[in-house]
């Protein structure tokens, strides 16, 4: 089966566009573009940072309730955007557990306290425990666990297989993490403004009634994923059975806003279909 739809990533409006889909048996049911080639992952790098944090959780280097990040915060307050901290300063800005403060400074100190857990730096936790096993030789992280991840369509279609059918974690866990922390919380979602509530799992976005959104208009409540500020994004429709994966060379905008939900939507319709 060869997806039609993908073929909407030609019209954007982009210098250089790669897409893919998968479904939770791995298998791909279509690409698009330079699927081979190594993009910014910007926010998309969170995914892949809050796996490994759940590796860590399964391998008893840290708990979801202990105390990280700033004052009355846990690795579960750094995951679901609920620490307090800043955007992209490491600032306290409100109390753990009351609003949803989408924080690149939050992911930088789960970071952070996961490489003091396991006396190894976030990076190379990251490469042994996802990014190896699953055969992600072209995705790296040198930098900050919240944005500075580099991958490709071949990889995260690896990774997105991997979330809808868990080898490395018990599929509790990853139940967990697409499920709502802190039901209720408001926030402002990057791009689309304030969202009440602003739903959010382990480390990924949950769609819910979010309006307007990334995903499409037929996503199901249940989808989740992440979107980048590099022009990326990856969602995981579980009433779908399937993952989607895009990624460009040109910064979200305007053009993203519009463009993605369309091509959601014709993905979700083919499948459908």
């Amino acid at each position: 089966m060869a997806l039609e739809s993908l073929a909407l990533i030609d019209s954007w409006p982009v210098p250089a566009a790669a897409a893919g889909v998968v479904r939770a048996d791995g298998a791909v049911l279509g690409t698009r573009g330079p699927v081979g080639r190594r993009f910014p992952l910007a926010s998309v790098t969170k995914p892949l940072a809050a796996y490994a944090a759940l590796v860590a959780y399964e391998e008893g280097a840290i708990e979801l309730d202990e105390p990280a990040g700033p004052p009355g915060s846990t690795v579960r307050h750094l995951l679901a955007h609920t620490s307090g901290l800043a955007f992209d300063e490491h600032r306290v800005t409100a109390p753990p557990g009351q609003r949803r403060l989408y924080s690149n400074a939050g992911f930088e100190q789960l970071g952070d306290h996961i490489a003091e857990a396991a006396d190894i730096p976030f990076g190379e936790y990251l490469r042994q425990a996802v990014l190896e096993p699953l055969g992600m030789a072209d995705t790296s992280l040198a930098g900050s666990p919240a944005k500075d991840g580099v991958s490709t369509v071949t990889d995260l279609l690896r990774f997105a297989a991997e979330v809808q059918a868990p080898r490395l974690l018990d599929p509790r866990t990853v139940a967990e993490a697409m499920t709502v922390q802190y039901p209720g919380t408001k926030g402002v979602l990057p791009g689309y403004g304030h969202q009440n509530p602003n739903d959010w799992g382990l480390g990924f976005e949950i769609r819910a009634a979010k309006a307007p959104h990334w995903t499409g208009g037929s996503s199901s409540p249940r989808t989740f994923g992440h979107f980048g500020q590099s022009g990326t994004f990856l969602w995981i429709d579980p009433d779908a059975g399937a993952a989607g994966v895009a990624l460009t060379d040109r910064a979200f905008g305007p053009w993203a806003v519009e463009a993605w939900p369309v091509f959601t939507d014709a993905v979700l319709a083919e499948l459908r279909g």
